[in-house]
């Protein structure tokens, strides 16, 4: 705004990517005055809507105009740069970025800024799966309990948008990716990290890689902080056990190793923990936190999700919710009611004896793996999109040795995914299961209507990316939706 004099005001940022993040924190840094400009790869006719958007943002705050760099991100752009902040799908070893490191100027992104200006503590999530249901439900837990939350980051609407909003006593509940977290030079107060398994190695050089930007979300909490970590995940195991995070080198790594600050709460599925934590005993799951008495949630027959990795996203929500304020009974309220988030073993259609299920989420074969088994009925299953350069070999064992009686392989990923189950039928001696090769996901469809039987399970758990031939994971699953819904 005019007059400005905080911060940010003269200073010149140049933001790379005009989606949502990028727009987001183009128009944080408009309201604090800065001379900002947006470069992304595509055309001005691409991004009109948005950009004139932008420039009326400016008009009606009494902005500087911004400025836009189309086409590409030319290396020029670094003569009048301050700050260089990127959206989440531009990869920090683009040439750009590297060049801004190379001339000393600091690199950014709206997570990292929303971490610094939120007026009250953060309570962050990250993890390879589960991140957005666990984020949704934990502000639903803290809702329940009369709290105004927040929640957004890497879901929603980017909370670097909503910082005038949040009062003293609110709650921020953010979902923080590993692209987020790659930039990223403080914690949150509560962080919780799910679990690390492979994800995302098209982006990330390696495990190791992958895993230094996760361990980010921790590496900066001081005593007095809280970090909420999965017991059961190798990774994540080992740091609550050990109260260290130690990751080996790896292609484009160092080794990484430091003690964790915070105070540690585990949660589980497996077995019951010493000290605060979340965990199944029986058939209850159980918290025990902020000192108070063990207290049962609820029992597992009254959750409405479905699938045991859902048991353990609610228990780690319930952690987080209660060490924020929130009493078990809101966990509770929450646990016994929420259906789930779309896209996520969403339940489209019951088609006769036939249920349509769509997990579009499912981006890697780890997350079809928990698709598979969430269900004890007869599946369907159709696998397919873009490999992102991840292990499919568990993802067919569990395809051959479980409830999956039929696979209907579709997109870029086809051949790459059959290739994979005939070795894994072969490694475990069993007949291939039958595999039908489309070419997308209406032709995917249709193979499932035909081959389909009373009383099956017709699930899209894809294993792969939709970027072969949608926008993100949610498109494809509309698209979905959209098709199953039109069968007759």
């Amino acid at each position: 705004m005019n007059g400005n004099r905080g911060p940010y005001a003269g200073l010149r940022a140049t933001v790379l990517g005009a989606a949502r993040q990028g727009l987001a924190v183009s128009r944080f840094l408009l309201t604090e005055g800065a001379l900002v400009t947006v470069s992304d790869q595509r055309s001005a006719d691409q991004l009109a809507p948005a950009l004139a958007a932008l420039r009326d943002f400016a008009a009606q705050r009494g902005a500087p105009e911004p400025r836009f760099a189309l086409g590409g991100h030319p290396l020029s752009l670094l003569d009048e740069t301050d700050l260089l902040l990127l959206s989440g799908g531009v990869s920090p070893g683009i040439p750009i970025a590297e060049e801004a490191r190379r001339r000393r100027i600091p690199l950014t992104n709206d997570g990292a800024l929303t971490l610094r200006h939120c007026p009250v503590p953060v309570i962050g999530i990250t993890g390879s799966a589960g991140k957005t249901t666990t984020t949704t439900l934990t502000g639903l837990m803290l809702e329940a309990a009369g709290f105004r939350a927040h929640v957004g980051g890497n879901i929603g609407v980017p909370l670097i948008d909503r910082l005038a909003q949040i009062a003293p006593g609110d709650k921020v509940v953010m979902e923080l990716s590993s692209f987020q977290l790659e930039l990223m030079d403080r914690s949150p107060a509560i962080a919780a990290v799910l679990n690390i398994t492979p994800n995302h190695l098209d982006r990330h050089p390696s495990m190791s890689h992958y895993a230094a930007a996760k361990a980010n979300i921790l590496k900066h909490q001081e005593r007095g902080d809280i970090a909420v970590l999965s017991a059961d995940d190798a990774i994540t195991g080992a740091w609550l056990r050990s109260g260290k995070v130690r990751i080996e080198a790896g292609e484009g790594q160092e080794e990484v190793y430091f003690p964790l600050q915070a105070s540690l709460v585990g949660f589980t599925v497996e077995r019951e923990l010493t000290g605060n934590a979340g965990f199944l005993q029986d058939d209850r799951l159980t918290l025990r936190c902020n000192g108070r008495p063990d207290a049962v949630i609820c029992k597992t027959d009254e959750v409405r999700l479905r699938g045991r990795h859902n048991l353990a996203n609610i228990l780690a929500a319930a952690c987080l919710a209660t060490i924020a304020g929130a009493p078990p009974a809101a966990a509770r309220a929450v646990a016994t009611t929420f259906a789930g988030v779309e896209h996520r073993l969403e339940i489209v259609r019951r088609r006769g004896d036939v249920t349509w299920v769509n997990d579009s989420i499912a981006t890697a074969p780890e997350r079809t793996v928990a698709a598979i088994r969430a269900f004890e009925e007869p599946l369907v299953l159709l696998l397919g999109g873009r490999d992102k350069n991840l292990p499919w070999a568990e993802c067919a064992q569990a395809i051959q040795s479980g409830n999956v009686r039929c696979v209907v392989t579709f997109g870029e990923a086809a051949p790459l995914i059959e290739a994979t189950l005939q070795e894994a039928a072969a490694e475990l001696a069993v007949a291939g299961k039958s595999v039908i090769r489309v070419a997308d996901l209406p032709a995917a469809v249709a193979a499932a209507v035909e081959v389909a039987q009373g009383g099956d399970v017709v699930l899209l758990a894809p294993g792969g990316t939709s970027f072969d031939a949608y926008a993100d994971f949610a498109a494809r699953g509309e698209h979905f939706r959209r098709l199953v819904e039109a069968l007759p």
